[in-house]
């Protein structure tokens, strides 16, 4: 059997393996939502933000579907409630201020909270990008500080529970730490982002602030980057070491306000962000978010995961 054919015979198998697990029905588990359990995902007027706010207010949950531009959004959100779900639209502009307070304010007086965040909002790498300062720009301002902005902001109204509030946030592997391939090749950096211990907030924005330096420098090429898709690598690889250092910072919250937040990979997903050209389905692609969003196991923090299976850092 030649390599090609081993190749594809892995990935039939691991396919086969996908749809068993997507067969597991969330009952089997404890159910602890209802309809009164609030999920806000932010950059789902289309794709797989889209589909995790489809299949959350699919088991019963209130989803508020989120949106920077109204119009695509309230689309959005209209076809999701003429197929019988509970789904709301909200404008938000994860990168305003205003706009966060203003649906803060809007959130906290109409529902007072929410217990799930799916951070999804974010910019895809540009297939004909050479990391160029304005976009560079534009993909770690989004990806990253958008999800760290929204974090923040939504952290204080999260409901208190006995299953404690959740936060999902979409990543991707090629922001893996020790990836075999486009990893960081600084190893002290890389240790320094690895190691829990000193991981800061602060390491995390340095990193991502001396990347874009370099990228305004044109030095970036000689600086250890993943050098494939490498602007929106760094910010996916942030958002991961982000998931870490809050899932430490969130740990010795007391019992019913406990906070439990993850990453995940949804692979190479068919949506307009990825020009079609993906080979997984869009459901497939926010199957894990949701999952994860919805596990009953309160010990899940902090961990990175494709697949329904945790992956390495």
């Amino acid at each position: 059997m030649g390599s090609k054919e081993r190749a594809k015979e892995r990935r039939e198998k691991r396919m086969q393996e996908i749809s068993l697990l997507r067969t597991i029905p969330y009952s089997d588990h404890q159910r602890w939502w209802s309809s009164e359990t609030i999920a806000v995902v932010t950059g789902a007027n289309r794709g797989i933000g889209f589909e995790i706010s489809r299949q959350l207010a699919t088991h019963g949950l209130t989803v508020i579907l989120t949106s920077r531009d109204s119009n695509v959004g309230l689309e959005a959100a209209r076809v999701l409630q003429e197929g019988g779900l509970n789904v709301v639209f909200h404008q938000l502009d994860v990168l305003d201020h205003l706009s966060r307070k203003q649906f803060s304010d809007w959130l906290q007086q109409n529902y007072g909270g929410l217990d799930i965040l799916v951070n999804n909002a974010g910019v895809n790498f540009n297939l004909g990008s050479d990391n160029s300062v304005e976009y560079a720009r534009k993909v770690i301002t989004t990806n990253y500080f958008g999800t760290k902005n929204m974090t923040e902001a939504m952290i204080p109204m999260m409901k208190p529970s006995t299953a404690g509030a959740r936060i999902v946030s979409v990543s991707s592997r090629l922001g893996r730490l020790n990836g075999r391939r486009n990893r960081i090749e600084d190893v002290t950096l890389r240790e320094e982002l690895g190691n829990l211990d000193s991981l800061t907030e602060e390491l995390i924005d340095r990193t991502v602030s001396n990347f874009l330096q370099q990228v305004e420098d044109s030095t970036w090429t000689s600086g250890g980057w993943p050098q494939t898709f490498t602007d929106y690598s760094v910010s996916k690889l942030a958002i991961n070491a982000y998931t870490r250092l809050m899932a430490k910072v969130l740990s010795d919250r007391p019992d019913g306000h406990k906070i439990y937040i993850n990453c995940y990979c949804p692979g190479w997903v068919k949506t307009a962000m990825t020009g079609y050209a993906g080979n997984i389905s869009v459901e497939e692609g926010a199957d894990t978010g949701v999952w994860l969003a919805l596990l009953p196991d309160q010990a899940v923090t902090g961990k990175f995961f494709a697949e329904r299976r945790e992956i390495n850092f």
